[in-house]
């Protein structure tokens, strides 16, 4: 029997991460709008969630209950184009705090998260039409 591999990422570089990430989606001119409106002044919940969100994508630690596609579709300032934006400074991030495979494992996930929800939110019919009523 193999032994499991090792993870590639961890708890403290998860949050470094994110609270980097975040950091400079704050300051983006395009997106720093959209968040704040939808997040306001106190950060760090939001900043919590994203930690246990990551471990759980990451790490498998199961820590996110949250529901993305709900709380994205609730968001009408949203466009399609703003994921990729999102993902330029995902990419940015990861690359400048990770080695070169955790940042490709990230990359990855986050990739195929945006993806997901840039299609249920705008190209799904059914999901489009449920956003267009929240």
């Amino acid at each position: 029997m193999s032994e499991p591999a090792a993870p590639l990422t961890n708890e403290p570089e998860i949050e470094l991460l994110v609270r980097r990430f975040y950091s400079r989606i704050r300051a983006d001119e395009t997106l720093g709008p959209i968040f704040e409106q939808a997040i306001g002044d106190d950060w760090e919940p939001h900043l919590q969630k994203m930690f246990a969100f990551w471990s759980s994508v990451m790490l498998m630690t199961g820590r996110y209950k949250g529901q993305p596609m709900v709380a994205h579709m609730r968001l009408k300032s949203v466009e399609p184009e703003h994921f990729d934006r999102w993902l330029a400074l995902f990419r940015e991030t990861a690359e400048d705090i990770c080695d070169a495979e955790t940042a490709a494992a990230f990359l990855q996930r986050a990739e195929r998260i945006a993806n997901s929800l840039k299609l249920g939110m705008f190209f799904n019919p059914a999901t489009a039409e449920i956003r267009k009523n929240l």
